[in-house]
């Protein structure tokens, strides 16, 4: 069995050991052929807190570890510009 795997980008690190990561998917419109940009939102396992917001993540499904975090962070892919 194939493990799910998402590349997102994290918009919050408020909590502690958990992000929360924007996933945007590209799909084209059944009737009008358009692009269209859907976000979804999944908390993730961050066990360090070593993520920071605007961080690119790659996540990965794991057991329910809360009532709504079943993903973890793998690695972080790219870092966020320090501003």
């Amino acid at each position: 069995m194939a493990v799910k795997e998402r590349v997102g980008m994290v918009v919050s690190n408020k909590m502690d050991k958990t992000v929360v990561v924007a996933v945007e998917s590209r799909t084209s419109h059944p009737k009008y052929g358009k692009i269209v940009v859907r976000t979804k939102r999944y908390k993730a396992h961050d066990e360090e807190n070593a993520c920071q917001e605007g961080d690119q993540v790659r996540i990965l499904e794991t057991r329910p570890l809360s009532r709504t975090k079943r993903w973890m962070v793998a690695d972080i892919v790219n870092r966020a510009a320090d501003a």
